[in-house]
């Protein structure tokens, strides 16, 4: 017999991550100008995340999103070292930012920022870093329940 249970929060679940991961990414965006960023950002990913890894179990997601989060975690590093970094080659003090106006082909024109790019990594270490943290004792508590278990 069928758990409806089950059912009502797999469905809740997509429609609740696909919000969480949506408004991730318009946190991101608006980062450099008004509240959000990285930071924030990351943490409304990581959060969609762990909801479909509660959801839909860990084998089922690892399978989905074959995401070494650790390997996430050390490139957003690199990243926002590199980005503070940058402005070196410019002769400008570690961290210093620019921005200037483009006219891209879709979005007409656009502001871009440096500050994004450090934006970036921050981001990718705070999803690396959450999601590292999480499944790492979720699944030592799995293999501490099993070796019980099998006393």
């Amino acid at each position: 017999m069928k758990n409806y249970n089950d059912l009502i929060l797999r469905t809740m679940t997509q429609l609740i991550a696909f919000i969480l991961l949506g408004f991730s990414v318009y946190l991101f965006f608006a980062g450099h100008n008004a509240p959000g960023g990285g930071f924030i950002g990351g943490l409304m990913t990581a959060a969609a995340f762990i909801l479909m890894f509660i959801t839909y179990g860990y084998e089922n997601m690892s399978k989905v999103l074959p995401i070494n989060f650790r390997a996430m975690l050390a490139i957003g590093l690199l990243v926002a070292t590199l980005s503070g970094i940058g402005a070196f080659i410019f002769g400008e003090p570690f961290l210093t930012q620019t921005f200037g106006y483009f006219n891209l082909p879709i979005m007409g024109k656009t502001e871009l920022a440096t500050a994004m790019i450090f934006d970036l990594g921050v981001y990718l270490t705070v999803v690396g870093v959450t999601m590292t943290i999480i499944l790492t004792i979720a699944t030592d508590q799995k293999e501490d329940s099993q070796e019980q278990a099998g006393m």
